[in-house]
């Protein structure tokens, strides 16, 4: 896996494909800026290698040039992090690109307009991967977020720096934390799966199964395989067409030698709310007219035991409606155990929009191995997908 540490940027343009797709407020204020952070150390080896950083990226989904996204909201913000002056470009190819990173010198930082401004960046279209090429010296991929994308920048531009391309720092790690679990695992390993579908999650299951020795099942998807099972789960959340993927996958995991915790008791509401009436009920006895909203005390003490015995651990989704104060006692519970068994030097990687925000809601992210930044990317990589952004480093 080629690094950063592979390449000498001395004197080096280095184009980085960042993931500076961040919120803004309505007037245009960075209000997380998680991901320019994240490129920091990427961005500061190179400069302080001697080279120069063109950082590209796309923001939202714009028709057309659109000047609500574009990235010149974000320069000030950037140029804060960095602790350095960054210039914009007010386009990402063509001549005012090309002047601007002409005229740049050892220690700078040019940050391009918005790459999705150009239909042909989606498109994954080889004229303008080989425009934006041109601009650089070193192409450097760090944005794993968008690694699943066979982008123009994402994976197309490679091809144009058949030797001087690598991972950054933070795509590296992605990678290097992703195999840990699926492949070089200390043992026992568990999964924990939560989330509202069991259809969203089938690929994951399939893939992980041969590599995991627990899987803790929470969320909406439990109710799928309770009622498969022949409990009554009142007016919960549950997948009639999937019930018998259920039984499939619990027979294979029994074949596997892989132990399933499915939830025994559950905090039930009376409708879907945080103002509701709730009561703990078994989670095969769900009243009619009620509904599951999280996982009750006597599971919690269940899943504890298994997170603490466990070595590796990979948490992907909440195990109840923690949006809501009411229903958030399962996914807090869960973030305190695995918390612990990283202290214990226990291996916990979590990963997936919901846990991902659960943990920074909660303030879990710094006592975690680590959080994954790329929520569809990473679901890819654990169904066990070559990614294309990835790939095109690689070959």
């Amino acid at each position: 896996m080629k690094t950063l540490n592979d390449i000498n940027f001395k004197d080096k343009k280095a184009l980085i494909r960042v993931d500076f797709n961040v919120p803004l407020d309505d007037t245009f204020n960075v209000t997380d800026s998680t991901r320019i952070e994240a490129a920091k150390p990427t961005i500061e080896k190179i400069l302080n290698e001697g080279g120069s950083v063109i950082l590209m990226s796309h923001l939202g989904r714009p028709k057309g040039m659109q000047d609500e996204f574009s990235l010149r909201h974000i320069v000030a913000r950037t140029a804060e992090i960095l602790g350095r002056p960054v210039t914009f470009a007010s386009d990402c190819i063509g001549t005012v690109a090309e002047n601007a990173a002409a005229n740049m010198k050892a220690g700078d930082i040019l940050l391009l307009e918005n790459l999705r401004f150009y239909k042909e960046e989606e498109a994954g279209d080889v004229v303008f991967a080989q425009k934006l090429a041109s601009l650089g010296d070193v192409y450097v991929n760090d944005a794993f977020g968008t690694a699943h994308r066979a982008h123009a920048s994402t994976t197309i531009i490679a091809q144009f720096f058949p030797n001087d391309k690598c991972f950054g720092v933070l795509l590296a790690k992605e990678i290097e934390s992703l195999n840990k679990v699926l492949n070089n695992s200390e043992k026992p390993v568990t999964a924990v799966l939560g989330g509202s579908k069991v259809s969203s999650k089938i690929t994951v299951i399939e893939n992980v199964l041969d590599k995991i020795d627990h899987m803790i099942i929470g969320g909406g998807m439990t109710f799928t395989f309770i009622k498969a099972l022949g409990g009554q789960i009142g007016n919960s959340l549950c997948e009639d067409d999937k019930l018998d993927l259920a039984l499939e996958i619990l027979e294979k995991a029994k074949a596997k030698g892989v132990q399933i915790h499915l939830p025994v008791d559950v905090l039930a509401a009376n409708k879907f709310a945080n103002d509701a009436d709730t009561k703990v009920v078994d989670v095969n006895a769900i009243p009619e007219g009620w509904l599951g909203m999280d996982v009750g005390p006597k599971s919690l003490d269940a899943i504890k035991k298994v997170i603490l015995d466990s070595k590796t651990i990979l948490w992907n989704g909440p195990l109840g409606v923690f949006e809501m104060d009411t229903f958030a006692n399962g996914t807090i519970e869960l973030g305190n155990f695995i918390a612990e068994a990283t202290e214990n030097k226990a291996f916990s990687l979590v990963g997936g929009g919901d846990s991902v925000a659960a943990v920074k809601q909660f303030g879990f992210e710094p006592k975690m191995s680590y959080v994954s930044t790329g929520g569809g990317a990473m679901l890819e990589m654990l169904e066990g997908k070559t990614l294309p952004g990835i790939a095109a480093i690689l070959n």
